[in-house]
């Protein structure tokens, strides 16, 4: 598994995901948003991982049933064990949030094992259990059903699609309330120095829009003045 460094970590829990979303679009990266996940615990944010992946395909009844969950090898049961401290369970189910891809137990002993969070396009169930939790919780939408009923447990740690975006595993997850982005992993630390200075031009920025200050010239930065300004914000801010 590739390492994420603290700094790297630190930095990356400073900086909202529309923010890195545009670093990436830069390199020409533009499906990097997992599509139509929703945080379930807001006070647990920010999430920063390293990707660790399970993958659902269509159920086959037959090969399906209740008993499956015996098996100390099942995919499912085996991603929860194996997801390591630090990192974010991905879930690939098919974007489908009508069978739940977890619950409050499995989420929980993710937590407890010192992850970072969880994503999947489609359903938890136990979502009244999950607000409570103060563990990252991203889905499409609450949903009952076990996993059984429309998802098979594949593969675990290979690349998937979540939510429409290509996520390898070693990938860094952030997420946030507003979302998740997946960071491929050779460009995290670039990303995360550059989006640190982003965040700060930003900042500077809508202070002065709450100002009244016209955005011509300033957002962008086009005009040599708003440069100076900010070399002067930053000073007095610290940043």
């Amino acid at each position: 598994m590739p390492e994420l460094g603290p700094q790297t970590r630190e930095k990356l829990k400073t900086v909202a995901t529309p923010t890195l979303m545009t670093a990436l679009y830069r390199r020409g990266l533009r499906n990097q948003w997992i599509q139509d996940v929703h945080l379930i615990n807001p006070a647990a944010t920010p999430m920063v991982g390293i990707a660790f992946t399970l993958r659902y395909m269509p159920a086959r009844e037959d090969l399906n049933k209740l008993e499956v969950f015996r098996d100390r090898n099942h995919p499912q049961r085996q991603a929860v064990e194996q997801c390591p401290p630090g990192g974010v369970l991905v879930i690939d189910s098919r974007k489908d949030p009508r069978a739940a891809s977890a619950g409050s137990i499995l989420i929980s002993r993710l937590m407890v094992r010192g992850c970072a969070g969880i994503v999947t396009d489609g359903g938890f169930r136990d979502t009244p259990e999950l607000r409570k939790l103060p563990f990252p919780c991203y889905h499409n939408r609450p949903s009952a059903p076990t996993n059984l009923t429309l998802h098979q447990a594949i593969e675990i740690n290979g690349p998937i699609g979540c939510g429409d975006a290509p996520v390898f595993p070693g990938d860094i997850i952030v997420g946030d309330e507003e979302g998740v982005v997946v960071i491929p992993a050779h460009l995290a630390d670039e990303i995360a120095d550059e989006t640190v200075e982003m965040t700060a031009f930003e900042d500077f920025v809508a202070e002065e829009v709450r100002k009244g200050r016209s955005i011509l010239g300033l957002y962008p930065a086009t005009e040599e003045q708003t440069k100076k300004d900010f070399e002067v914000w930053r000073k007095a801010n610290k940043r």
